[in-house]
C-alpha cells in the first residue's frame, strides 16, 4: 500500500510538471530523494521452503518515471483529438468531398509531418547517446543549473518580446524550417535533464516569433511521439518482465498522471492567453536553488 501511495504522488507530480515548463526531472529528482522507490522483497513459501522474492527491482524507478508519461500523453490526445486526428471517418467530416483524399484532413496531416521533422534531431541524439548523457549530466548540479539557466532565459525572452507582435499566430503558419528549429531546441532537453522538454521547445518557439498559445499547443503535440518513443525505449531496455506489483504501480501512476494532466493542460492553455511565462522562469530559478541547497547542505547532513 505504501508503494501505491508513492505511485499516486509521483503521478500527481508528473501530471503537473510535464506540461508546465518547470522540469519534471527536477521535481522527480527531489521526490526520489524524499520518497524513493527502493528494491522491495517479500518472503513466500514455495514447496514448503521460505524464499525471498523480489517485488520491485532496484532498477524499476528508472522505468517508472518515464512510463507514467504515457498517461500524460493520453491526456493530450483526449483534449486535442479534433486537432490531431488526421482522418475524416464520417460524412459530416468529409463535407461532401469524394475519393480517397476526402478521408484525409490535409492540414492536420501536414502538421504531423512538421512534428516528425521536429522529432528527428532529438530522436537521433536520444538513440545514439541517451545512456552517455544520462551518465554525464543526470546529477543534481547539472539539473539545478539547467533549471536556473532556462529560468533566466524565459524571463529574458519574455522581456525582449514585450510589445512585439508574434509572426506565427496559428499552427498552420508553422513552416518546416520553424519546426526544425524547435526540434533543435528540444535536443537541449534531451542532453541536459532539468531543462524541461516543454520549456526548451517553448523558449525556442518564442525566440523565433511564435505566439505563446501556438508554442504551447505545438509543444503538447510534439510530446506525443517524443514521450511515447522514450517510454518504449525504456521498457525495451528494462524488459517486459514486470512483477505484478510493478505492473500495478505503472498502471496507477499512469492513470493519476492522465487525470492530473487533463486539468493542468486546460489551466496552461487558459493561462497563456492572458499572461506570459515569466512566473515559470522565476519558479525554475527558485527550484534550482532549492536543489543545490538540498544536495549540498541538507543531504550531506542527513
Amino acid at each position: 500500500m505504501l508503494e501505491i501511495i508513492k505511485a499516486i504522488i509521483y503521478g500527481i507530480v508528473e501530471g503537473i510538471t510535464e506540461w508546465l515548463p518547470i522540469s519534471s526531472t527536477g521535481h522527480l529528482l527531489l521526490l526520489e530523494q524524499l520518497m524513493p522507490f527502493g528494491e522491495v522483497t517479500a518472503v513466500k513459501e514455495v514447496d514448503g521452503v521460505s524464499q525471498s522474492v523480489v517485488m520491485i527491482s532496484g532498477d524499476f524507478f528508472g522505468v517508472f518515471d518515464v512510463v507514467i508519461q504515457l498517461g500524460a500523453i493520453l491526456a493530450v490526445v483526449v483534449l486535442f483529438w479534433k486537432k490531431i486526428w488526421p482522418f475524416a471517418l464520417t460524412a459530416r467530416e468529409r463535407d461532401g468531398k469524394t475519393g480517397i483524399s476526402s478521408f484525409i484532413k490535409m492540414d492536420i496531416m501536414e502538421l504531423w509531418f512538421k512534428i516528425l521533422v521536429s522529432c528527428v534531431p532529438a530522436a537521433v541524439i536520444g538513440i545514439l547517446f541517451d545512456e552517455v548523457f544520462e551518465e554525464l549530466f543526470y546529477n543534481p548540479v547539472c539539473i539545478a543549473l539547467a533549471l536556473i539557466i532556462f529560468g533566466i532565459a524565459f524571463i529574458a525572452i519574455e522581456t525582449w518580446n514585450h510589445g512585439r507582435k508574434p509572426k506565427v499566430r496559428r499552427l498552420s503558419q508553422i513552416t518546416y524550417q520553424t519546426a526544425l528549429i524547435i526540434g533543435i531546441f528540444q535536443v537541449i532537453a534531451a542532453i541536459f535533464p532539468g531543462t524541461s522538454r516543454s520549456g526548451a521547445t517553448i523558449v525556442g518557439a518564442l525566440l523565433i516569433g511564435v505566439s505563446r498559445t501556438v508554442a504551447a499547443e505545438y509543444t503538447f503535440f510534439l510530446a506525443i511521439p517524443v514521450m511515447f518513443g522514450a517510454s518504449l525505449l525504456k521498457v525495451v531496455k528494462f524488459g517486459f518482465g514486470f512483477t505484478s506489483l510493478e505492473a500495478v504501480l505503472l498502471f496507477v501512476g499512469s492513470i493519476v498522471s492522465f487525470v492530473v494532466s487533463l486539468f493542468c493542460l486546460r489551466f496552461l492553455m487558459n493561462y497563456v492567453k492572458k499572461h506570459n511565462f515569466k512566473i515559470f522562469g522565476w519558479y525554475r530559478i527558485a527550484l534550482g536553488l532549492v536543489v543545490l541547497i538540498y544536495f549540498f547542505l541538507i543531504a550531506p547532513a542527513i
